[in-house]
């Protein structure tokens, strides 16, 4: 049998274009970005994440003369969105904003969890840390943490429940460090839609306390919906100076943070992974933002550079993967 010649240079023809098209296909770093971006918040609007995200927002997009789309894909404590974001093509046009929870976290509450944010993402910059607030609905018979104590335990167990932003969120481990250290039987109730919907219901009386990102609760404290039984901040807040810490309280474990930081897919290009840590220094750096901020008291913070970050991470890491082993923390 005889083969057409005209068969075999067609066939090495298309060979070749399938070879060379993810090359081509390709966009030169040098001209990122050419069209818009979006960036994925794992959590509802209304919290901390969403708050910072929307903040350097336009500063972004200004420096990077695209528009960058704020995308909220909350769910499973926020690694649905994670997921999504770990899963996008390494291009610069899917970036990730993080918190210490679905980074820091969840790999360590969620045995199922196939993101390894260390080998999925490559981290560009912090950009906020926020402090924690200790918050109950204002009908709950306590103003301070000791009464708060004495009338939990004179519950049955399990009767007084709390709320969190999601079963591996740090507010949760936050409340898990307290009752631990107070000897109390609680209910945990997580919230799927992050702080927004668990703060409402805390607000409503349908759960009476949780622990939260002072962003997502000081408007409530201030307008009275909402009673402060302590900050999670080593001294007191000048937002809110009659609020007490919880170290002075006699809970010297309950002082931390939460942080926001953007991150991209692993394998992302060098040069875009330097622009976007310049987009987001030239954001930082708008005294607009940085006041808004501070407002919401929320701490604007950069990092020098992706590796700073990257180092910060593994610091994270380390503190959080031993509190869930300690506490014994389950995700619900």
């Amino acid at each position: 049998m005889t083969i057409d010649r005209r068969m075999i240079l067609a066939g090495l023809v298309g060979a070749a274009l399938l070879v060379a098209a993810p090359v081509d296909a390709q966009e030169d770093p040098a001209k990122y970005p050419t069209k818009p971006i979006r960036m994925i918040v794992p959590f509802a609007p209304g919290g901390a994440s969403d708050f910072a995200a929307r903040l350097i927002q336009p500063g972004m997009s200004q420096f990077l003369g695209q528009q960058i789309v704020v995308e909220n894909r909350p769910g499973a404590a926020g690694n649905v969105g994670m997921d999504v974001a770990a899963r996008a093509a390494p291009d610069g046009y899917t970036i990730y904003l993080g918190n210490v929870g679905t980074v820091s976290i969840n790999p360590y509450l969620f045995s199922d969890l196939t993101v390894k944010p260390e080998r999925d993402f490559i981290p560009i910059s912090l950009v906020a840390e926020t402090p924690g607030i200790f918050v109950v609905n204002p009908n709950f018979p306590a103003n301070n943490i000791k009464e708060l104590i004495e009338y939990v335990k004179k519950q049955p167990p399990g009767k007084v429940s709390f709320a969190s932003p999601g079963a591996g969120s740090l507010n949760r481990l936050e409340m898990e460090i307290f009752r631990r250290e107070a000897g109390l039987d609680m209910t945990h109730v997580p919230y799927k839609g992050g702080a927004g919907p668990a703060v409402a219901d805390v607000v409503a009386g349908h759960v009476p306390m949780m622990m939260v990102t002072i962003s997502s609760a000081i408007q409530h404290v201030k307008a009275g919906r909402l009673k402060a039984m302590g900050v999670s901040t080593k001294q007191r807040m000048p937002l809110l100076p009659e609020v007490p810490t919880m170290s002075e309280q006699g809970f010297k474990n309950n002082v931390s943070s939460s942080w926001q930081g953007v991150l991209v897919p692993a394998n992302t290009p060098r040069p875009i992974v330097d622009k976007l840590h310049a987009a987001v220094l030239h954001a930082m750096k708008d005294e607009t933002v940085r006041k808004r901020m501070e407002e919401g008291s929320v701490y604007p913070v950069t990092s020098k550079s992706p590796e700073e970050f990257k180092a910060y991470l593994a610091a994270e890491a380390a503190k959080w993967s031993k509190v869930v082993k300690d506490t014994g923390a389950k995700p619900e």
